[in-house]
C-alpha cells in the first residue's frame, strides 16, 4: 500500500478537496443549469463527464510530475514554489473579486447522454479551478524523493473524485433550491471566498517555510 499518503496528508487533502468541491465554479453552474433545464438524469451524465475530466487531469499530472521528479528534483522544487506563490495569489483574488455564481439561462433543448458527458468533460478539462488545483496544488502532497510518487498522485486524484461526488450529487438533486438559495444569500458565497482564501494561504505559507529549511 505504498501509494497511500500519510494520515496527516490525507486529512489535509480531504479538507482542501471538500473546499474546492463546495466552491461554485463552471462545473457546478453547468450541473445546476442542466438539472433545471433537462432534469436530474442529464445532469448526472454531466457529473460523469466532469469526473472523467478529473481522471484525465490526474493521469497527466501523475505521469508528468513523476517524470519531472526523475529528471530534475530542482525543477520540481521550482514547480512547488511557484505553485505556492500561485495559491497565495488565488487567495488574494478570492478576497478581491469573490465567487461568480449565476445561472442566467436555463437550457430547455434535450441532449443525449453522450453529449452531456462530453460537455461535462470539456468543461472540467478547461476549468481553471481544476487545472490550477491539479497543476500547482496536488504536487504539494508528495515529495521529490518519494519512489511511489506516481501511485500517490493517482490515488489522490481518484480520492478527489470520491470527495467531490457526494457534493455533485447533492447539487444535482437540490438544484432548484440550491440555485435560488445561493443567489439570494451572497454572504454565504462571500464566506466561502474567505474560507477558500484562508486555507490556500495556510498551505502556501507552510510550503514556503518548509522549503526554506
Amino acid at each position: 500500500m505504498e501509494f497511500l499518503p500519510s494520515l496527516a496528508t490525507l486529512l489535509a487533502f480531504t479538507a482542501a478537496g471538500l473546499l474546492l468541491a463546495l466552491t461554485p465554479g463552471p462545473d457546478m453552474t453547468l450541473s445546476i443549469s442542466r438539472a433545471l433545464g433537462q432534469g436530474r438524469r442529464p445532469a448526472l451524465f454531466v457529473v460523469l463527464g466532469t469526473s472523467l475530466g478529473v481522471v484525465c487531469h490526474t493521469l497527466l499530472v501523475a505521469f508528468g510530475i513523476s517524470a519531472l521528479i526523475t529528471a530534475s528534483p530542482t525543477a520540481f522544487f521550482i514547480l512547488k514554489t511557484g505553485g505556492a506563490a500561485y495559491l497565495l495569489w488565488l487567495a488574494v483574488q478570492a478576497i478581491r473579486f469573490g465567487s461568480n455564481f449565476s445561472v442566467e439561462q436555463v437550457e430547455k433543448t434535450a441532449s443525449s447522454p453522450l453529449a452531456n458527458i462530453s460537455t461535462g468533460f470539456w468543461v472540467n478539462i478547461l476549468n481553471p479551478k481544476v487545472i490550477i488545483f491539479f497543476m500547482t496544488f496536488l504536487p504539494q502532497f508528495v515529495t521529490a524523493g518519494d519512489p511511489h510518487v506516481t501511485g500517490k498522485l493517482i490515488f489522490l486524484g481518484f480520492y478527489f473524485i470520491a470527495i467531490g461526488m457526494p457534493v455533485n450529487l447533492i447539487v444535482v438533486l437540490a438544484a432548484d433550491w440550491l440555485s435560488g438559495w445561493l443567489q439570494a444569500n451572497p454572504k454565504v458565497l462571500r464566506g466561502l471566498d474567505y474560507t477558500f482564501a484562508g486555507v490556500f494561504s495556510v498551505f502556501a505559507a507552510k510550503i514556503f517555510f518548509t522549503q526554506a529549511r
